[in-house]
């Protein structure tokens, strides 16, 4: 009876090292993506979805963005109601969705919004890292 408490305490710590090591493998894979591989200023990252209301108010918003600050932000949006989108949800500890999620150029979150962001506002939060 002990040998088999002593095997089943084995398994599960076993297997829980093996998931933990898997989650942070995960963790460490979405922070390389988002990285600032070039030398671009900003990361703006839009986490919604396709089918939000909200978040098709700020596709425009973001293909603005994109083209007027191109080479100085770079744009990233992920729908986290997809399988493939999920866990940059997780990643960024979302609440609600669209969430914009602002990096500086070492890669380090300096701002966050949830909800639909106009167009002036998210210029305001890019200007403070000195994008014009």
């Amino acid at each position: 009876m002990m040998a088999i408490k002593k095997s089943f305490f084995f398994v599960s710590f076993f297997v829980l090292f093996l998931v933990t090591f898997a989650c942070a493998k995960k963790n460490k894979e979405i922070a390389l993506t988002n990285s600032n591989s070039q030398a671009f200023q900003v990361t703006f990252i839009e986490l919604g979805s396709v089918r939000c209301v909200p978040c098709k108010m700020m596709q425009p918003v973001i293909a603005e963005i994109e083209k007027e600050f191109a080479g100085k932000v770079k744009v990233v949006f992920y729908d986290v109601w997809t399988p493939e989108g999920q866990p940059y949800g997780q990643y960024y500890k979302i609440r609600a969705i669209p969430t914009q999620v602002f990096l500086d150029k070492d890669g380090k979150e300096f701002f966050r919004h949830e909800g639909y962001f106009p167009k002036e506002g998210l210029a305001k939060v890019l200007e403070s890292q000195g994008v014009k």
